[in-house]
């Protein structure tokens, strides 16, 4: 469970979120809004990358100001550019880079990593150089590296802005298949017709929020 109580957000005069208060506890969420609406700075306050300027966020029961290294062992969060994430050589060493603090064995790690890697389909680019691959395939290594840890939350910013069609499709179908609940930022409306809810940002503000069509619909007439 996700919950926003009074929530506000300024940056020096700026007022980047305002009293904000939401209860997520649906599968699949998305959050939508012109730039600089405060899109950003509520999937950074759900694991602690930031924090309110007064207000409470809690995930999982626990207060992000207090407990936010616990919450990140459990929320998972995907940067917009996968290069942001990949942090070495290879693609199994990316992946178990990840695993470095679960004081698993040896080969432990490599099953996990073996696992993970032939469930999204990259298990015949495990020796390849991670800075080489394509868009798409770099996206999915940064989410191999965040699901190999189990995560009961994921949060992905804007996760198919630097992928072509097929590639922003093939993550369309995996995020069906997760387990965990998900909270995605993102300027691809077509991404959320599956969506349990999506939540409309407009200058730090909720101004809509409701199943995918009704939400959609009031975004695009913001934007006409």
């Amino acid at each position: 469970m996700i919950q926003f109580t009074g929530v506000n957000v300024t940056l020096g005069e700026r007022e980047v979120l305002s009293d904000l208060t939401l209860t997520l506890p649906e599968r699949r969420i998305g959050v939508v809004g012109a730039n600089g609406s405060g899109k950003s700075t509520l999937a950074r306050l759900i694991n602690g990358l930031a924090l309110p300027s007064s207000g409470e966020v809690t995930v999982l029961g626990l207060d992000t100001r207090r407990h936010a290294a616990r919450i990140r062992r459990d929320v998972g969060f995907l940067f917009t550019d996968p290069d942001a994430q990949i942090v070495m050589p290879t693609v199994a060493e990316d992946v178990a880079f990840s695993l470095r603090r679960k004081g698993l064995s040896r080969a432990e790690v490599e099953e996990r990593v073996r696992e993970v890697l032939a469930r999204y389909g990259l298990a015949d680019h495990a020796d390849h150089p991670a800075h080489q691959l394509s868009g798409g395939q770099k996206q999915l290594l940064a989410l191999c590296a965040v699901l190999v840890l189990d995560p009961q939350i994921l949060i992905m910013d804007e996760p198919t802005t630097l992928l072509d069609l097929r590639h922003s499709r093939q993550v369309a179908d995996l995020l069906g298949r997760l387990p965990q609940q998900v909270v995605v930022v993102t300027h691809d409306l077509g991404l959320l017709d599956s969506f349990d809810r999506v939540i409309v940002l407009d200058q730090g503000r909720v101004v809509a929020d409701s199943p995918p069509q009704a939400a959609i619909d009031h975004y695009r007439k913001l934007m006409s």
